[in-house]
């Protein structure tokens, strides 16, 4: 059952990032831009006039756009971590298959969006990705490690 729930939990992040990577440039900006508005409205207690949410959205949106990159990447290298150790002994060389996965799921879903209307798929998103994944995987050893 444990192993379900694992492959479960790492189809849906797949899925996600598959639903985010599908969106075009502009539904994608417009989640972002959204997402710094709703934040900074919350946190500042009322309404931004159009002059400060350009501010804002300019100041902030490289920050989130990459942070949700790292974040979800992040969670799939745990959860892939977690799945292999299910099969073979938690250990270093793990972490590299695991990263590795995450690698080439990242290569694939850069080379997904050279297919969709306003996107671009970037060599530092991959990288950027990777990072997190391997982020994730070492989190993980470190934590469960006996």
């Amino acid at each position: 059952m444990k192993k379900i729930l694992k492959i479960i939990l790492i189809i849906i992040c797949l899925v996600s990032i598959f639903m985010f990577s599908n969106d075009t440039g502009e539904s994608s900006s417009k989640k972002s831009d959204g997402f710094i508005v709703k934040v900074l409205e919350t946190l500042k207690g009322g309404h931004l006039n159009s002059s400060l949410r350009k501010k804002y959205i300019d100041t902030y949106v490289v920050f989130v756009r990459k942070s949700a990159h790292f974040t979800i990447y992040f969670l799939l290298g745990v959860f892939v971590l977690s799945l292999l150790k299910e099969y073979k002994n938690l250990s270093i060389k793990l972490i590299f298959i695991s990263t590795f996965l995450v690698f080439l799921y990242a290569c694939s879903d850069e080379v997904h969006q050279l297919f969709v209307v306003g996107r671009s798929g970037e060599i530092f998103d991959v990288l950027l990705d990777s990072f997190g994944g391997m982020i994730g995987s070492c989190f993980y050893y470190f934590v469960r490690r006996n």
